[in-house]
């Protein structure tokens, strides 16, 4: 089974980010996934490529046609033999990295990218299976969202990274913001890197980022830290490492209310 994206799109090119650079281009190249681009100005029904039209009702800007767009989803679906149409909406629910590993280990989907006001409501009524965001905001249109999820796909296949443990390690793996990481130099504008990450001591290093990775998610991402603990046991390294934690933030406040 090989991961495949069909991209239903105005602008193909736009996926040269994707396909002609980076991991992903790496990938592509040894064939762990493929993609195929299909736009919907070669279904128009006139001479001008027409894809878009006003708004019934009134209001600014344009809406896609759902004609056009049903016939480009449907000849994907034919030479890939059927598969998922994902589009990418405001709407949808929000991109995590659970839909991204459930996506990676399946044989991928169709990604329809809307553009100008969206897209007519009846063909995502007929053709869409499923609307992803990747966030409260707006972008000029669905490709930049479906490169999002086609890059955060790909680097889940085995193979893909040069560095196998890189995906497992990386944040929301485990439900929590990644660690703090540092290279040479070991001072850089009178910072220090932490001494335990230079003290070749496996097992306090790996203490060290487990506890700086649950005081970053606790502290920036309190909705995230709030949802890995209400489907975890904690280990008794965990509850103690977040012990150390509310002494060292009561201890920072009260040391800051002295000052």
């Amino acid at each position: 089974m090989t991961l495949r994206f069909d991209v239903v799109t105005l602008f193909p090119e736009m996926f040269a980010a994707v396909t002609g650079a980076g991991i992903s281009r790496r990938a592509l190249e040894r064939g762990l996934w493929q993609w195929s681009a299909w736009n919907p100005r070669d279904w128009a029904e006139n001479a001008y490529r027409t894809v878009d039209d006003r708004p019934f009702g009134g209001g600014p800007g344009m809406v896609m046609m759902a004609g056009p767009l049903e016939k480009a989803i449907a000849a994907a679906k034919a030479e890939r033999g059927g598969g998922r149409v994902i589009y990418f909406s405001p709407q949808g629910r929000t991109l995590t990295h659970g839909r991204v590993c459930e996506l990676a280990a399946t044989e991928g989907a169709i990604l329809l990218c809307g553009r100008y006001e969206g897209v007519d409501e009846r063909l995502i009524g007929r053709c869409v299976d499923e609307e992803i965001s990747l966030g409260d905001f707006v972008l000029s249109g669905g490709e930049l969202a479906a490169m999002a999820l086609i890059d955060a796909c790909v680097r889940q296949l085995p193979g893909a990274l040069n560095d196998g443990a890189s995906a497992v390690e990386e944040s929301f793996v485990a439900g929590l913001l990644d660690c703090p990481h540092y290279t040479r130099p070991e001072v850089y504008e009178n910072l220090a890197v932490p001494e335990v990450l230079l003290s070749g001591h496996h097992e306090k290093i790996r203490r060290w980022r487990l506890k700086m990775s649950l005081a970053r998610t606790r502290e920036r991402r309190p909705e995230l830290f709030a949802d890995w603990l209400a489907h975890r046991t904690l280990s008794a390294e965990e509850a103690q490492l977040l012990r150390e934690i509310e002494t060292e933030e009561l201890c920072g406040r009260n040391e800051k209310s002295m000052s």
